[in-house]
């Protein structure tokens, strides 16, 4: 027993870290499928409730660590407890199911639904390294289609072990899978198929700098020196710049509205401006402006899912009494109450030629492209793509910007919309029906361009949300933990036996 644990704890690990190499940067998609096998036939094997505890907290943690690692620019702290509470989640779940008759049908189930809490909870949700960033790019992303990407995690986790222990029910989940996906709508161009040409500028600058040591000014200069790149001739219909690259206590009285104002002139577009301003004393707010040609302003949105720990410190003062470093985040973010959608007037026709009046854009401000219902709700309300404008500027090496890009992609496919992402140091990127058709690289200064297509319809996932998805998932868990208990009650030899 003594050898036993270590030896299946370190297998356990390391089949986290197998899961983990599935996830971007690395993104090798298919070792998703190896690693969750793995793990099954580990934990199936646990000889007690706490070794599936562990097998289970053990496996979380060889995935969450490495492929967390980003936050320990945020909070090396912070990063160390986010992984250990999501382990012990996991844990938990192993140790509910160990030793069930339908364990192989279980697990997929109930670590689901840990991933799918973990999607609202704590903070409003931390949806960091899900199973289904690692598939944004592999043949099973369509799925999000059709049941998101709660739906996802259960449809790779019950292949991973279906192909395992029953290879004739991994096969009929694929072929349940393709016939559902290539049913599934797919949205559709808008009448007329119409295009608008959207530039996205990224400054580019350094990597690992944080507000609190950045002069703004510089950043906005950054950003307007690249813009000034774009010539009326490029016959761009909106420019996009990035999340808080203007950074002002006020923007209508500032001298950078002024510049974005003489160069949305210039071009004769409007712009969609990431701004930072003051709301009153250690408070500040963060949206999406749209500044129009004439130099008006005119929608704007707030951004509602803020970043904690990084926009915001939760339970400042404890944190504080402590001795933890609170002062690197100064001012907490004031949460935005308006629905995720910009309204983009045009004035002249569209680079396909057609007059579209304006363009309604479904907006998620950074973190929020981690959350389907923030960009839904654009699309609820008419939105015909979408827009993520986002700061990773914080943060070096690749880790977060490649999963927020796959998001992205993930998101693309959910809503049926074409996605673009504006980020100061990188990555930009449009991506077309979950393809990346064009990206920046880290830290360069850049303007691209593309004609982007302009989609309605709605998909089955982006009418029917979660709710259904996650409601399936708890009843079938209910009534198979239900029926061992039963099951158990009727053969207490074997119950006690576990």
């Amino acid at each position: 027993m003594t050898v036993r644990l270590p030896r299946s704890g370190a297998a356990s690990f390391f089949a986290g870290l197998t899961v983990a190499a599935s996830m971007p940067p690395w993104g090798w998609w298919p070792l998703a499928f190896v690693g969750i096998a793995w793990f099954h036939s580990i934990s199936r094997d646990a000889s007690s409730r706490r070794g599936a505890f562990g097998t289970g907290a053990v496996f979380m943690l060889g995935w969450l660590l490495p492929a967390t690692a980003w936050m320990w620019f945020i909070s090396a702290p912070g990063w160390i407890v986010a992984c250990v509470l999501f382990a012990v989640l996991h844990g938990i779940a192993e140790a509910v199911i160990w030793r069930t008759r339908k364990h192989a049908v279980l697990q997929p189930l109930a670590h689901g639904l840990v991933e799918a809490l973990r999607f609202s909870w704590p903070f409003g949700g931390v949806p960091l390294a899900s199973l289904a960033i690692s598939q944004a790019q592999s043949p099973v992303a369509p799925v999000a289609r059709v049941v998101g990407v709660i739906g996802v995690t259960w449809f790779v986790w019950q292949l991973s072990v279906s192909s395992r222990t029953r290879k004739r029910r991994a096969l009929a989940l694929i072929v349940l899978a393709l016939v559902v996906v290539a049913a599934a709508p797919t949205g559709r161009p808008v009448d007329g198929s119409p295009e608008v040409r959207v530039a996205v500028v990224q400054g580019g600058g350094p990597q690992g700098t944080r507000a609190i040591n950045t002069d703004p000014r510089i950043v906005h200069l950054r950003h307007i020196d690249v813009t000034r790149r774009i010539e009326p001739a490029d016959k761009v219909d909106i420019v996009v710049w990035p999340e808080n690259v203007v950074d002002v206590a006020d923007f209508r009285a500032s001298r950078e509205y002024g510049e974005i104002a003489a160069e949305a002139k210039r071009l004769g577009v409007p712009f969609l401006v990431g701004v930072t301003e003051d709301a009153g004393p250690g408070r500040f707010t963060n949206k999406q402006i749209v500044v129009l040609p004439d130099g008006s302003i005119g929608d704007e949105y707030d951004k509602v899912r803020r970043v904690p720990f990084g926009e915001y410190i939760p339970m400042r003062g404890v944190l504080r009494a402590i001795g933890a470093p609170v002062d690197q985040v100064p001012t907490d973010a004031v949460s935005g109450t308006t629905r995720g959608l910009l309204t983009v007037p045009l004035d002249k026709s569209t680079i396909s030629g057609d007059n579209v009046p304006e363009v309604r854009v479904a907006t998620a401000i950074s973190w929020e492209i981690f959350f389907a219902g923030r960009v839904n709700e654009g699309i609820e309300d008419g939105a015909t793509l979408v827009v993520n404008p986002t700061n990773g500027s914080s943060y070096r090496g690749t880790i977060l910007q490649t999963q927020q890009l796959a998001s992205s992609r993930i998101r693309a496919i959910e809503s049926a919309r074409n996605v673009i992402q504006a980020a100061p140091t990188g990555f930009s990127g449009f991506v077309n029906d979950g393809d990346v058709v064009s990206r920046t690289r880290i830290g360069e200064a850049s303007v691209i361009v593309s004609d982007v297509p302009l989609r309605t319809g709605r998909t089955w996932y982006s009418r029917l949300g979660d709710g259904p998805i996650i409601l399936v998932m708890l009843v079938a868990f209910g009534y198979l933990i239900s029926r061992r208990s039963r099951e158990d009650d009727a053969n207490p030899t074997r119950a006690t036996r576990r």
